[in-house]
C-alpha cells in the first residue's frame, strides 16, 4: 500500500521522422517528451532526433513499466512498429499539441510583439 499517494510510470516510444525509435520510461511523460523534443535528452534520442510520441502505456508498479521497458526493447523491429500502429496506425506525434498555450473561447490572444 502506498503512503504518498499515486503514482503512474510511462513506458513511451518516441520516433524520428525517419523511423528511428527510441524506448523509454518516466514517471513525468509529459515532462520527459518535451525534453525529447528541446534536444535535452543526451545520447541516442538527440543523436537521431527522436522527437515524436507515438507510443506511450501507463503503470501503477515502477516494477511493471521497467519490466514492460525491457520486454520492448528486445522485441524485433517489426513487432515494435505492430505495437505502434495498433494505437497510432499513421504514426502521429501523439504530444503534438503538448505544451501549448491553452486558449480559452471568448479570451483575446495574446500577440507578440
Amino acid at each position: 500500500m502506498r503512503d504518498q499517494g499515486e503514482h503512474k510510470y510511462w513506458v513511451y516510444i518516441m520516433s524520428s521522422l525517419t523511423g528511428t525509435l527510441y524506448i523509454g520510461i518516466t514517471g513525468q511523460l509529459g515532462f520527459r517528451v518535451l525534453q525529447h523534443k528541446a534536444g535535452e535528452v543526451e545520447g541516442f534520442s538527440r543523436t537521431y532526433k527522436c522527437v515524436r510520441l507515438v507510443y506511450y502505456e501507463a503503470f501503477d508498479d515502477v516494477r511493471k513499466a521497467v519490466a514492460r521497458e525491457k520486454q520492448l526493447k528486445r522485441w524485433r523491429r517489426e513487432k515494435k512498429i505492430a505495437l505502434i500502429e495498433k494505437m497510432n496506425p499513421r504514426w502521429q506525434d501523439l504530444a503534438e499539441h503538448w505544451g501549448a498555450e491553452l486558449v480559452i473561447p471568448g479570451q483575446p490572444i495574446p500577440r507578440t510583439p
